[in-house]
């Protein structure tokens, strides 16, 4: 995907000279040129000239001027370029994950499973718990629909769409309640009710492309022998494939959504290998115009790649501020700065909107959801929490140290993790140190405690002497946030009794 860092800081040099290069550096409005007027006291009638945030724009007799003809095409393009990236975010990442995952790994399709659980093979997925291994694995149901056996046991997975919706969830949040059984999925285009009978449960995925993922939660070594023994993957009708899989390939990688053209390369490749739905056919018809279409490549004018590049990085710096400061949603606890992560329906749209904004926070930041993530049980599922601001309010630094006392007696059935994540990235934070330990601390590591049974984690160059065992380092400018993770949460999390504070800067 090319240098990260250099791409952002070109396009968004370009996506901002644009926009501000129009506006006057003491009001903040649009200039003007002599004669004209703005957009809300434009008459829109006769002759007239009108400022507008992408230049002046001449009307003649009412008829748009020649000269103004491709000012507004190009700022027609720029919103719609833009607007598509917030919307399409899921699906770019999905699929960026997917390809990036099997050109690191060398495994995908049918039966090719990675198992992910070092620093450098957790790294590559966006918001990765480091306390768990991962293992997952992408596959195509159009015309082939899936046969999974899934054993019993005490796991927490699902298939998803390419729109990270889960199709069902697996293990003990899904309808085997973690007593196993057998699933069968089938593609938009093909009939549930065929296989009826032929599986204990039968769904359909609202995409060709599927993603298969779990975690498991008893860390026995016997217990993942046993599980990958008993899982069996199969064509439905057909014998079960061999299983390949990837484990221990210490393999570093990235599953960031790339930017600039190359976000919208990967959209206009998913949106040909896939159904348009019903609530997408606007957003595809507004890409026609910069040069993605349904069954033409992908070959964009030099025109169309520079609003492209200026609508990934407008976009992204527009998704950034929804995630770092959502309107639509309050703290969790009051008086503090800590938000419940995943605040929407799985769905993703109710019966009067699609959560666009709701879904573009999570989904800049993190990947994937089930309904054991978004909707809990008490015991049950996990709980993400995360905070951007000290306890002054102020944006977190990672030239400052700070501190976060977890009270005691967290309310959970198994454990809690703080996990440490790159504002850039949003994968696992590089500091040089590169172990999980360096970004990850919970309650089954050897931590130092107090008195109280309170735990004072800190996050910045350095920690406090005594306390190196509870600290993780910042460098640079790379800014950070945190997932604090609540793993089979207990009713003190859903009552709100128990809370945490927010960080506390260490002067």
């Amino acid at each position: 995907m090319g240098n990260i860092s250099t791409q952002i800081a070109v396009v968004s040099i370009l996506a901002s000279t644009m926009v501000l290069a129009a506006c006057s550096a003491d009001t903040g409005t649009p200039e003007r040129n002599s004669g004209s007027v703005g957009l809300a006291d434009a008459k829109l009638h006769g002759d007239e000239l009108i400022s507008t945030p992408y230049g002046v724009v001449e009307i003649q007799d009412t008829f748009i001027a020649d000269v103004s003809s491709q000012t507004l095409y190009d700022a027609m393009d720029l919103q719609r370029a833009t607007q598509a990236y917030i919307w399409a975010h899921p699906l770019v990442s999905m699929t960026t994950w997917r390809n990036e995952q099997a050109k690191a790994y060398g495994i995908s399709g049918r039966g090719g499973f990675v198992v992910l659980q070092s620093f450098n093979e957790k790294l590559g997925i966006v918001t990765a718990n480091l306390t768990t291994p991962y293992i997952f694995n992408f596959d195509n149901v159009d015309g082939n629909p899936l046969f999974i056996d899934y054993p019993a046991g005490a796991t927490a997975g699902g298939v998803l769409d390419m729109w990270q919706r889960p199709v069902a969830d697996l293990g003990l949040t899904g309808p085997d309640e973690g007593k196993g059984g057998s699933y069968i999925v089938v593609g938009p285009n093909d009939d549930p009710s065929t296989y009826q009978g032929q599986a204990d449960f039968v769904i359909q995925s609202p995409t060709n492309n599927i993603f298969v993922g779990l975690r498991l939660l008893d860390k026995s070594p016997e217990f993942a022998a046993s599980f990958r023994e008993a899982m069996k993957i199969a064509p439905v009708g057909g014998d079960p494939v061999d299983l390949e899989v990837s484990i221990n390939a210490d393999i570093p990688w990235s599953a960031t959504a790339p930017r600039g053209v190359a976000y919208f390369e990967a959209l206009h490749q998913i949106l040909n290998e896939e159904p348009v739905r019903e609530q997408d056919k606007v957003w595809v018809a507004m890409l026609e115009g910069l040069g993605i279409e349904l069954g033409e490549p992908f070959e964009p004018t030099e025109r169309q790649a520079r609003i492209l590049a200026e609508g990934a990085a407008l976009g992204e710096l527009m998704q950034r501020n929804i995630q770092i400061n959502p309107r639509f949603a309050e703290p969790y606890w009051e008086g503090t700065s800590w938000y419940k992560s995943f605040d929407f329906g799985v769905e993703q749209i109710t019966d009067t909107k699609v959560e666009l904004d709701e879904r573009a926070l999570w989904f800049y930041e993190a990947v994937t959801s089930t309904q054991g993530m978004v909707n809990p049980q008490v015991g049950q599922g996990q709980v993400y929490m995360t905070s951007k601001r000290d306890s002054n309010g102020e944006l977190l630094r990672p030239d400052q140290t700070y501190r976060l006392r977890v009270p005691p007696n967290a309310p959970v059935a198994q454990f809690w993790s703080l996990t440490l994540y790159s504002e850039n990235t949003r994968r696992a934070y590089e500091s040089g140190v590169g172990t999980i330990a360096s970004a990850s601390r919970d309650s089954t590591n050897d931590l130092v405690v107090n008195e109280d049974g309170s735990v004072d984690l800190y996050i910045g160059p350095s920690a406090p002497e005594g306390f190196e065992k509870n600290h993780m380092p910042t460098v640079a400018d790379d800014g950070w946030f945190v997932y604090f993770r609540l793993y089979a949460p207990l009713e003190p999390w859903f009552d709100k009794s128990w809370s945490l504070p927010d960080f506390e800067l260490v002067e």
